[in-house]
């Protein structure tokens, strides 16, 4: 059915490659005027010339999440150029790769600042011109590291998304309490094809070992592709799920449910 999200307006972050990138295309060839939110402006310019060459309508903004300036500056942007903000996907992300008795202090305070503080923000400032537009759907990109502990590495990591998970479920409640018509809602990866993950890999003393023993951890065997991330945000915006909030979409492979 296309579409799906027509006459909508998306700002994702994080959206310069990955998943994010993956959601941003299919926002935008399901009918949605998107900006394209990252830190790296000029990966997030090639990324949305790549959508307007499809026809789709898309802007590049720079975003550093951490910052609330940056928030603030995006989401003007957006409404300025597009009219209004209906969708918000708080996709921006990093992994720590650290194990606790390593892991400083600053870099505890890394994760947490992009992971977590950045979602806040994004929340904050995402809802308040929803509300101007009377309604909208906040999605946040959190992990299947959100719901279960995970070695090896990821205690920040699994902080920060564990993080998102509960703000998520808050803010929703907080969204409906005060009739604002904001649907907040959070999508939870299992191991997927990105660039984040392969980092992740290559930092290994054995990389090709780490890579099978990662596909041999998702019960379906194999790593998950940022389209399959994108379907599930894509539902979550549209209208499809309107009645649809404090939820959490699980998209991993079937790693959770063992």
């Amino acid at each position: 059915m296309a579409g799906r999200v027509a006459g909508k307006v998306a700002l994702v972050s994080g959206a310069a490659s990955g998943l994010g990138k993956a959601t941003a295309e299919r926002l935008a060839e399901e009918g949605a005027a998107v900006a394209i939110g990252d830190i790296r402006l000029e990966p997030a310019e090639a990324a949305a010339a790549a959508i307007r060459a499809q026809g789709g309508r898309a802007i590049a903004l720079k975003l550093d999440v951490t910052q609330e300036a940056d928030w603030v500056a995006a989401v003007a942007e957006a409404e300025t150029r597009f009219g209004k903000l209906d969708v918000l996907v708080n996709n921006a992300g990093t992994a720590d790769g650290h194990w606790i008795h390593k892991l400083s202090l600053a870099e505890w305070r890394r994760v947490h600042a992009i992971n977590l503080d950045g979602v806040f923000l994004g929340l904050k400032y995402g809802a308040e011109a929803m509300k101007r537009a009377g309604g909208g759907s906040i999605v946040n990109i959190s992990s299947v590291a959100g719901l279960v502990g995970i070695a090896e590495g990821a205690t920040a990591y699994c902080a920060s998304k564990g993080g998102v998970t509960m703000l998520t479920k808050a803010a929703a409640l907080e969204m409906a309490l005060l009739k604002t018509g904001v649907r907040v809602n959070s999508v939870h990866p299992g191991y997927m094809r990105t660039p984040m993950l392969e980092a992740v890999i290559e930092a290994y003393r054995d990389p090709a070992e780490a890579r099978a023993r990662l596909e041999a951890a998702e019960p379906l065997g194999r790593f998950g592709e940022p389209r399959d991330i994108a379907n599930a945000v894509l539902y979550l915006a549209s209208d499809e799920s309107a009645f649809v909030t404090g939820a959490q979409m699980v998209v991993d492979g079937g790693f959770y449910a063992r």
